[in-house]
């Protein structure tokens, strides 16, 4: 049985993608999923050697022939997302604005405007150290990263069989949305990484919320224990409300910082720090 486990956090910046490289890089061989699309950077840490990409088309947008442009300003006053300005005499089009509706495309009375794929972002994949590694980078302005997610997701699972590894990490994105539900359906196991601030502690009860009808084994990971011990057990209290372990409680360290600025998890770092053998620990008894 493949062991597919995601690591999540409510909150960006708790430490969740410090947890994710650690855990990719205890020894065994994984898969790594990097499904954070809209900021991807565990390949900052894992440095994978790419062995081939795919396009991931994410809607369209208007593009405008200078050619036939005439400056009528129709499109200007029709585009009710400011994306089409006048340079030089002829309209044109700012592709981060773009939302693709094509409304622009339909009223144009010179036919001057087309649409094209949104094709910049993209899904890379190769090898690390410890095994293979999929993620995806998501261009600014482009949309459906939920979508894909469920892409790396799906070329993780792919690999996943075809190299014979039985084990998958999924760096989640932060938040609740869709993308964050793209990258834990059909996991085994899930870690929630947290820490003792007021917006912490807001995002995780709306994380908790939000998982409460998946079935996967679960427990919570308290990061920066020791900056906020009050707000600490009040996230004690709520996970042991909701019947959910708190696998281990990590103090604040500039070794996971030096870590990170090597291009290091913070096992590979300092394998003999406390801070490592915590971490370990969660691998050993929780997967």
């Amino acid at each position: 049985m493949r062991i597919e486990v995601a690591v999540v956090s409510g909150k960006g910046g708790t430490g969740k993608s410090s947890i994710s490289s650690s855990f990719a890089t205890m020894g065994e061989r994984v898969v790594v999923a990097d499904c954070d699309v809209d900021a991807a950077n565990m390949h900052l840490i894992l440095n994978p050697k790419i062995e081939a990409t795919a396009p991931y088309l994410s809607g369209e947008e208007a593009l405008i022939d200078s050619k036939k442009c005439t400056g009528c300003g129709v499109c200007v006053e029709h585009c009710r997302f400011d994306a089409i300005s006048y340079s030089n005499g002829v309209c044109v089009v700012d592709p981060i604005a773009c939302d693709g509706c094509k409304l622009c495309y339909r009223v144009c009375p010179e036919e001057a405007i087309t649409m094209i794929p949104n094709d910049k972002s993209k899904m890379l994949w190769g090898s690390f150290r410890y095994g293979k590694m999929v993620y995806g980078r998501l261009e600014p302005g482009e949309e459906n990263s939920g979508k894909l997610v469920a892409m790396v997701r799906e070329k993780s699972s792919q690999i996943a069989e075809e190299s014979a590894i039985k084990k998958v990490i999924i760096d989640s994105p932060a938040g609740i949305g869709c993308s964050v539900i793209a990258a834990i359906s059909g996991i085994t196991h899930l870690v929630i990484v947290t820490e003792p601030s007021l917006s912490a502690l807001s995002d995780l009860i709306r994380l908790l919320t939000l998982i409460k009808g998946y079935k996967f084994k679960k427990g919570v990971i308290i990061n920066k224990c020791d900056i906020a011990p009050i707000i600490s057990e009040e996230i004690e209290e709520i996970c042991a409300a909701e019947g959910i372990p708190i696998l281990t409680k990590i103090p604040f360290s500039r070794e996971i910082v030096e870590a990170m600025v090597n291009g290091k998890s913070i096992v590979e770092w300092a394998p003999q720090s406390k801070i490592s053998d915590s971490i370990k620990g969660v691998w050993d008894s929780f997967l």
